[in-house]
């Protein structure tokens, strides 16, 4: 928002009234990355390759289904992985040659010389025509340009092993299965990589328990994720993921949900389906994610029937 106070207008915008702080860094190559992707990947691999191939511009790149590639970047290369051809969000995508019924697409994760990125941004930020993205404005220029080669995602480069987990995490319900992928008996993505682990913020709270309820219920985890500082006091959680500091009171079921932090599940609440943001003090007797039109009321539902209680929500 440093341009009049506008909002970004694009991937491309946003990093152009930013180039003021890569331009003082006397970086000669830059990674661009989305913040709503989930995957695990070692940059430097890709950054060697990008360096030894001379290139421009890298894309790192995977395959998918066909029916699935008109919601990415298609691209073509060829024998020496150079892109020839680059189509945002095609109806018709574009096949490999190796597999007719697979499309090879664009990550959204770039490694640009940090020169022929400056000239990029410039010229397109003069174009009124232009939407400011990479993805439809940015990288077909280049590959008619300058030299834009792809990065195989998922290969034997790198010290991560090798999963090929990628996520967009774009609405509710891409969120929801992102989380719900991580409870599967093997999950996609290994999280227990030990020379490889995911950093977060953990806050200083004594472990997760559970204890018996004054009318004897023994708090139950059935394949769940529980974080730091939960206490279940005789409730009953399945297949869910609990963020720090939630407590679970008596006879409370909370099934297929995401709990964030610091939130309060009354006695004999009932939760199903649910996402739940922080800071929300869910009184007694509550049920959630059972009668959709009374949801509907009062929450936003997702178009997969996921329903969303805001943070800091306040029961009447």
């Amino acid at each position: 928002m440093r341009k009049g106070g506008a909002w970004y207008e694009g991937t491309a915008d946003a990093i152009y009234h930013n180039m003021w702080l890569l331009s003082r860094s006397e970086a000669k190559h830059v990674v661009v990355l989305s913040g709503d992707h989930i995957y695990r990947m070692d940059y430097e691999a890709m950054v060697q390759e990008h360096k030894d191939s001379g290139a421009k511009l890298t894309v790192a790149c995977m395959d998918v289904p066909r029916e699935e590639a008109t919601a990415f970047g298609v691209m073509a290369t060829n024998a020496k992985k150079q892109v020839t051809d680059f189509y945002e969000k095609p109806s018709d995508p574009a096949s490999m040659p190796s597999d007719p019924n697979r499309s090879l697409v664009s990550m959204g994760i770039y490694v640009f010389e940090m020169e022929a990125l400056q000239q990029a941004l410039e010229q397109d930020a003069e174009l009124d025509s232009s939407s400011h993205d990479f993805g439809k404005d940015i990288i077909p220029k280049l590959i008619d340009s300058q030299g834009v080669y792809a990065y195989n995602f998922g290969d034997d480069k790198g010290r991560v092993a090798r999963d090929c987990y990628w996520r967009d995490v774009g609405t509710i319900d891409s969120f929801y299965e992102a989380n719900m992928d991580l409870l599967e008996p093997v999950p996609p993505m290994n999280l227990y990589q030990e020379n490889w682990g995911i950093r977060t913020y953990e806050p200083q709270l004594p472990p997760a328990r559970t204890v018996p309820s004054a009318t004897g219920n023994e708090g139950i985890f059935i394949n769940s994720i529980i974080a730091n500082g939960v206490v279940n006091s005789g409730g009953s959680v399945h297949h869910s993921i609990l963020s720090s500091n939630v407590r679970i009171n008596d006879g409370a079921t909370i099934a297929d949900s995401i709990l964030f932090g610091d939130v309060t599940v009354g006695e004999g609440c009932q939760l199903v389906n649910c996402i739940v943001d922080k800071h929300v003090n869910i009184p007694d007797g509550t049920v959630i994610g059972v009668n959709p039109t009374e949801d509907a009321r009062r929450f936003h539902i997702s178009e997969k029937g996921i329903v969303v209680i805001p943070e800091g929500y306040v029961f009447e």
